[in-house]
């Protein structure tokens, strides 16, 4: 078995964190980064801290300034990185070049410098799709990037209320291998429909209905940057991709009973999540709409949106959950207290709890509106146990493969 070591990007407020913990303690994270730009205080990076220690492997600094060799050697590298634009230029002899700022690149640097045998990655569901005028040309880059280092990759998007949590909540999670381990290896006898059927990753811990239904496609350009300019695709739910060849599909989770909003209220809520006197507001906020509007280059259309349930049900588990919760605006959460038959937000404590943490986790001193900030930005808890639970088979399975030496391909493996 190979050691249980972690580097954690973008960590939030711990969610990868204390989702493997959950599912074995022999999970040790070597070292962490948290940076909110443009922020003076750090929230989110001292609830971190204020949970799991501050020390010198927990950096508080933007990623891309830090000198990826001095991150510590680890297996497993996760973190939620944000859906941005992941293109690329030519830039001359010196190749190409990614869109600054954009955090994809950092994570491509960490892999090509640390060489960490497992992956995985959460996303947004509309990673797959984007851009919009070049379909899937994110997502290639991303796979072309991986397939260049010697990686396989699974994918799925889950949606956590699916499998038995208490949001609805949609996300791409990525899970990527080195060829060379043994996790590999085995995979490498098997067809991609039965690793996305039954024997893959995101099939032994998230099962799905059989199906027959797939399309295939390749990497065909060599070059990242002829990826950027031609490469369409329209990519599944779910899918694999091994030496530059995909394999995608539309499947459906043989689902879970999922845990409702009612099951988590807090039953002490304060008055001030009441609300006040816009109840009108919050009615033309959640109902549906016909505006005309006028577009930068004089265009005339209508912008429509259907309802949203007013109050929201609380026998169903949340919508998604975003970083704007709890202010005057559409996506919010409004449920009808059933100790008091009022209508009011939800508190900091269901919010967390949404997201399958600890009570109070947010609690460390930031303002209320950052609590929910944090949350909105966080994954589900229990979603990373349960792939926990599945990277402990794996781990217990893999070897460690050393070479004899420096300057020969011989190699030989410690259990």
């Amino acid at each position: 078995m190979i050691d249980k070591t972690i580097c954690e990007l973008f960590a939030g407020v711990g969610g990868f964190r204390l989702g493997l913990e959950h599912s074995s303690k022999e999970w040790n994270t070597v070292w962490a980064n948290q940076w909110e730009p443009g922020k003076k205080s750090q929230h989110a990076f001292d609830c971190y801290c204020h949970h799991f220690g501050r020390n010198e492997n927990h950096v508080n600094e933007d990623i891309s300034s830090v000198d990826k060799s001095i991150i510590p050697d680890h297996s497993l590298l996760v973190g939620g990185f944000p859906c941005q634009d992941y293109s690329v230029a030519r830039t001359g002899a010196k190749g190409i070049s990614g869109v600054k700022g954009v955090l994809w690149w950092e994570i491509r640097d960490i892999l090509e410098t640390k060489r960490p045998k497992f992956v995985l990655l959460e996303n947004v569901d509309r990673l797959l799709k984007s851009p919009s005028t070049q379909r899937g040309r994110d997502f290639g880059i991303i796979l072309a990037c991986f397939h260049q280092l010697g990686y396989s990759v699974e994918w799925r998007v889950i949606n956590a209320a699916e499998y038995g949590f208490a949001q609805r909540r949609r996300r791409t999670f990525i899970f990527a291998y080195q060829n060379d381990t043994s996790y590999g290896q085995r995979r490498s006898v098997s067809t991609p429909q039965c690793i996305i059927n039954t024997n893959g990753f995101f099939a032994k811990t998230f099962p799905i209905e059989a199906t027959d239904s797939f399309r295939i496609s390749a990497l065909e350009y060599t070059e990242l940057a002829d990826i950027s300019d031609r490469f369409k695709f329209d990519f599944e739910n779910a899918g694999y991709m091994t030496d530059g060849n995909i394999t995608t599909s539309s499947v459906v989770p043989i689902q879970e009973k999922p845990i409702t909003i009612r099951q988590i209220i807090d039953s002490n809520a304060d008055k001030k999540f009441y609300l006040g006197d816009n109840l009108e507001k919050w009615t033309y906020l959640k109902g549906s709409k016909k505006i005309e509007r006028t577009s930068k280059t004089g265009h005339t259309y209508t912008f429509s949106e259907g309802p949203i349930a007013f109050p929201d049900p609380i026998d169903k588990p949340a919508r998604t959950m975003l970083t704007s919760e709890s202010s005057l605006n559409r996506s919010t959460h409004v449920i009808l207290d059933p100790n008091t038959n009022k209508l009011r937000l939800i508190t900091p404590l269901e919010a967390e709890r949404i997201q399958g943490f600890e009570d109070n986790w947010t609690d460390t001193g930031m303002p209320e509106k950052f609590r929910y900030f944090c949350m909105g930005n966080a994954l589900v808890v229990g979603v990373v146990e349960r792939m926990g639970h599945t990277l402990n088979k794996i781990f217990a399975k893999e070897v460690h493969i050393e070479y004899i030496n420096d300057n020969t391909d011989e190699k030989r493996e410690a259990i």
